[in-house]
């Protein structure tokens, strides 16, 4: 229960760091959306066996840490959290795709080896560029962003929702566990024989809380626009830093600097 408590408190802080007054911060949150998806869709482009033509990209995530003023620290613990879930999207591939691509001594380094790593590394990249995305922009910038660029309303009130009321369900969550502790003799855990009364009244208890929290939207005049307090306006640095990245990032997917400076090295 503290973990999960503490692992929300984390992630309302990334969200906090986005009131910083840095350069990345104070740059329109639309530019900054746009950079992101073409750094994705770069990184995704990348053959299954790639691997070294990824390393130059790196760059573009160190470079955000480092002038929006972000602690690394949360940032990994961030992507630590869904470490597992990367590594299960690859980890069958040396099952499958015993295609023979390098041999170190006698040991024969398989495809399905080479493409768990490459899929690895480019889910990290594009992990690890969307929490600084949300880190520097903050949720309702990066609502309204969204909106911008012509993504459906329905689907960003949705975003904004299930992110701003994830809480909800993490403090009916708590108080489920914590009235169970409380009235059980035992302290090792919710017992399975309670787990489906637990998730109905958890269902039933975040449900009506759902119901009050819209009533009380309704009152507030909630019309389902995205209001932001301050608005950004499309700058001349705003483009100089999109042309800029969008030039590094066609360079490096077309040109692979690592090998390019290898060969310079052995002189090939």
């Amino acid at each position: 229960m503290l973990k999960i408590e503490a692992n929300w408190i984390d992630l309302r802080y990334l969200d906090a760091l986005s009131t910083q007054n840095t350069f990345i911060h104070r740059l329109n949150p639309c530019v900054k959306l746009i950079a992101t998806l073409i750094f994705i869709i770069t990184v995704t482009s990348f053959s299954k066996y790639e691997i070294t033509g990824l390393y130059p990209f790196f760059l573009y995530p160190a470079v955000l840490l480092s002038l929006g003023n972000l602690p690394f620290s949360l940032i990994l613990k961030r992507l630590l959290i869904v470490a597992p879930f990367i590594i299960f999207i690859g980890i069958f591939n040396p099952l499958f795709d015993h295609t023979p691509i390098a041999k170190v001594g006698s040991v024969v380094i398989t495809g399905g080896w080479v493409s768990f790593l490459s899929i690895t590394i480019r889910l990290c990249l594009t992990v690890t560029t969307a929490l600084i995305l949300v880190a520097t922009t903050g949720i309702d910038a990066l609502g309204s962003a969204l909106l911008k660029i012509g993504v459906p309303k329905i689907i960003v009130i949705q975003l904004l929702f299930m992110y701003r009321y994830l809480h909800v369900l993490v403090e009916e969550f708590v108080r489920c566990v914590t009235a169970y502790s409380l009235r059980s003799f035992h302290g090792e855990g919710v017992h399975f024989r309670a787990w489906g009364s637990l998730l109905g009244q958890l269902l039933i208890r975040s449900i009506d809380r759902a119901n009050r929290i819209y009533q009380a939207m309704l009152c507030r005049g909630f019309d389902g626009e995205v209001r932001l307090l301050r608005t950004s306006t499309l700058t001349s640095l705003d483009i100089l830093y999109l042309t800029f990245w969008i030039i590094f990032f066609v360079f490096v997917r077309w040109f692979n600097i690592p090998q390019l400076l290898g060969n310079l090295l052995m002189g090939v």
